[in-house]
């Protein structure tokens, strides 16, 4: 059995499909319902005993010094490349702390604290079962190991969320491909998710976290943002207090 010891929160990004709301604020920064996304993260690793708390930020970066006051064991990492790469960049900028580690986005909002626990057999993702057609990645698994996954999605698979657990070994082969794939420029337009899922697929054995549908929500645009809280539906006629 693996345990996690630390989290990478990827914080860095524009958020273009929230906007004009992350025009002024980072997306992980938005509330919703009254609570930043943010710490819906960091609260539900809190709960599961998980403090060392590494947060990668690029865009609007002076917004999130307050979260280093306010939970202890806490640090930003700073991503000098998050408007000119994808985040393989973020990863890169934390990859000496990807050992025994967890890594998720900070723009999701976790309704579970559970699917964050920190024992884990095999590296790998937090998944959930759709039976129906989905164009997010969708991962087929096999005796507890995913042995492919669909860019494109498709239907009655394992749908796979950005929350991820890496063991020791895992953690150093990952750092070493992030180093390797980060030196070609073309590379740096990659999802760090593509090195062990596709890019060096070979050299790894991921498992799943399996949870349900309603114990997170990834919040991807102004829209899906309206149909959460509905506060918002004033964001296009700039009738938003943000």
């Amino acid at each position: 059995m693996n345990y996690v010891e630390r989290a990478i929160i990827m914080a860095a990004g524009l958020g273009n499909r929230m906007r004009p709301i992350t025009l002024t604020t980072p997306k992980p920064l938005v509330k919703v319902n009254g609570v930043r996304m943010i710490d819906t993260v960091i609260r539900g690793l809190h709960h599961n005993g998980i403090k060392e708390i590494f947060v990668v930020v690029g865009y609007l970066k002076e917004q999130f010094r307050f979260l280093e006051q306010e939970y202890e064991g806490l640090r930003l990492i700073e991503n000098p490349y998050y408007d000119v790469c994808n985040n393989i960049s973020s990863l890169y900028a934390a990859r000496k702390y990807i050992e025994n580690s967890i890594i998720l986005d900070g723009d999701q909002i976790i309704y579970n604290d559970e699917i964050l626990r920190p024992e884990f057999e095999r590296s790998g993702y937090n998944a959930v079962w759709t039976d129906d057609e989905t164009d997010e990645w969708l991962m087929t698994v096999r005796n507890g190991v995913v042995t492919g996954c669909s860019r494109c999605g498709g239907k009655q698979g394992w749908q796979l969320y950005s929350i991820s657990r890496w063991s020791k070994s895992d953690g150093q082969k990952l750092k070493k491909h992030l180093e390797e794939a980060f030196a070609n420029e073309e590379k740096r337009q990659l999802y760090w998710d593509d090195l062990a899922m596709f890019e060096y697929s070979d050299e790894y054995e991921l498992g799943i976290m399996p949870m349900k549908k309603g114990d997170i929500i990834e919040v991807d645009s102004i829209e899906e943002l309206i149909d959460i809280d509905n506060s918002y539906k004033g964001v296009f006629n700039n009738e938003v207090n943000i």
